[in-house]
């Protein structure tokens, strides 16, 4: 297989990045130690100072050029993000469109979202006075990235920091970086001075350097509970942003299309393998289609093409490692010893685990309290709306979930009361606009993505107030 090959090793010791298809070696990275994060702070206290500097439209010109060598360069992405994630060439190549747009999106932001006026004679007492804010930047921000959406999830996180003036140092995961670094040689190549962003790779030791440090002002992490607890317990006095994962679920009313519910939630569930913090995973559906749904589903679950990641009409790849598809088959092997039913699937080749289907999985398997991060679907006939409602919101996070019905009152009063960061109406829960709020509710909720509301995460408000009076 003719993979893309990076190599940025340094003198460091190195991190291999291998393809999780065929174990190919894509690539090396430095395995940058925990000594090294003062070193790293130097060079973003440098870049804080340029960066806050740069004009706003300097900072959106960047950001326009950037997604332009994005678009020159979008296959050399797309094969990148398939020989370093497993992800297949047509979801690839959608992602690389998505980090063009992202980065578009926070261009726009640098040039508009720069304060307001404050009426201050609105109040008794300060008819002299008038002023405003401005957004003014953090500083210093870590920001660290997953390997299920390299390219993108790093756009989320760079484009709307220098759009508001700020230093980044970025780590993105050592099993799929190479993607996000050659996207900071882009951001370069488009003007942006060097040390405002500085890509680093290592391990956990790394990362606890990094959000534990004082200069540091803000993290923004995208990863898993365990991860970002140990996060907010190290970081101290910073704000934090974690988009933590979730456990979808999905409600599919009787009046619904059912056709169209079965082909939304195939794709929702098995995009990317299911590693997807929105991916469909648990599926609500109402006892009079049932049978119905689950026929269907079955029957377009079977045909999806499972293999080579590199391949035009394959549509699930790999998971990220071995170790992945090990975890998965484990849980379901749990949920089936606790009496589930598997419908289809269940097998495992190496890191390829086949798109799986179960029913009767009981409320204490891990299955269905957890996010399985895995392309395995839950099915579970219910009565009514009311249980359904109740078995959606069981869980103690969640970031997306959906309902199928033709009903708009039904479809409203779901978005009331299903507790989740976005309510998908005839959609599948991996529906995402980059440029709208992303994030969950309940536990471990922490700020939202979306170009606009990441910005405004990442700046902070300066009141100035001008007394007439006094001149």
């Amino acid at each position: 297989m003719n993979n893309p090959k990076v190599d940025t090793a340094t003198a460091f010791e190195s991190i291999t990045v291998t393809c999780p298809f065929d174990g190919s070696v894509v690539g090396m990275v430095a395995d940058m130690p925990a000594s090294h994060v003062d070193n790293l702070i130097i060079t973003a206290r440098q870049g804080a100072t340029i960066s806050r500097n740069l004009p706003r439209h300097m900072r959106a010109q960047i950001l326009e050029t950037t997604a332009a060598l994005v678009e020159r360069d979008k296959e050399v992405f797309a094969k990148l993000i398939v020989a370093e994630s497993g992800k297949t060439l047509r979801q690839s190549r959608k992602e690389v469109l998505r980090c063009i747009n992202t980065l578009k999106l926070s261009a726009e932001e640098a040039k508009r979202n720069a304060g307001e006026v404050i009426p201050f004679d609105a109040y008794v007492g300060s008819e002299s006075r008038q002023g405003w804010f401005t957004r003014e930047p953090l500083g210093i921000i870590v920001a660290i990235t997953p390997y299920n959406d390299p390219l993108n999830l790093v756009a989320h996180k760079l484009g709307p920091a220098v759009a508001g003036g700020n230093a980044v140092v970025l780590k993105p995961s050592e099993l799929a970086p190479l993607s996000a670094i050659h996207l900071v040689k882009c951001m370069v190549k488009a003007g942006l001075p060097p040390e405002v962003v500085t890509i680093t790779t290592g391990g956990a030791a790394l990362g606890e350097a990094l959000v534990s440090h004082r200069a540091v002002r803000m993290i923004s992490f995208t990863g898993g509970f365990v991860t970002g607890e140990k996060i907010s317990r190290s970081a101290g006095l910073k704000k934090l942003a974690m988009d933590l994962g979730g456990n979808a679920p999905i409600i599919v009313l009787a009046d619904c299309d059912v056709l169209l519910a079965v082909e939304a939630c195939v794709s929702g569930a098995y995009w990317a393998a299911g590693q997807n913090c929105i991916g469909t995973q648990r599926i609500l559906i109402e006892e009079g289609v049932y049978e119905q749904f689950k026929q269907q589903f079955v029957a377009l679950t079977k045909t999806l093409v499972v293999g080579d990641p590199f391949r035009e009409e394959t549509d699930v790849g790999p998971m990220i490692n071995d170790q992945a598809a090990k975890r998965a088959q484990a849980q379901v092997g749990e949920a089936m010893a606790s009496g589930a039913v598997v419908l289809f699937g269940n097998h495992r080749d190496g890191a390829i685990y086949s798109p799986t289907i179960l029913e009767e999985v009981g409320p204490s398997c891990s299955l269905w309290k957890d996010e399985a991060f895995s392309p395995v679907v839950v099915l579970q006939s219910v009565k009514s709306l009311d249980e359904a409602l109740v078995l959606a919101n069981s869980p103690e996070y969640a970031l997306h979930a959906g309902v199928f019905t033709n009903n708009i009152q039904l479809a409203l009063r779901v978005a009331r009361e299903l507790e989740a960061g976005g309510i998908m109406i005839n959609d599948s829960s991996d529906y995402r606009f980059d440029a709208m709020p992303f994030g969950g509710f309940k536990y471990g909720s922490m700020g939202r993505e979306g170009v606009r509301f990441a910005y405004e995460d990442m700046t902070q408000p300066k009141v100035v107030c001008l007394n007439g009076a006094a001149l």
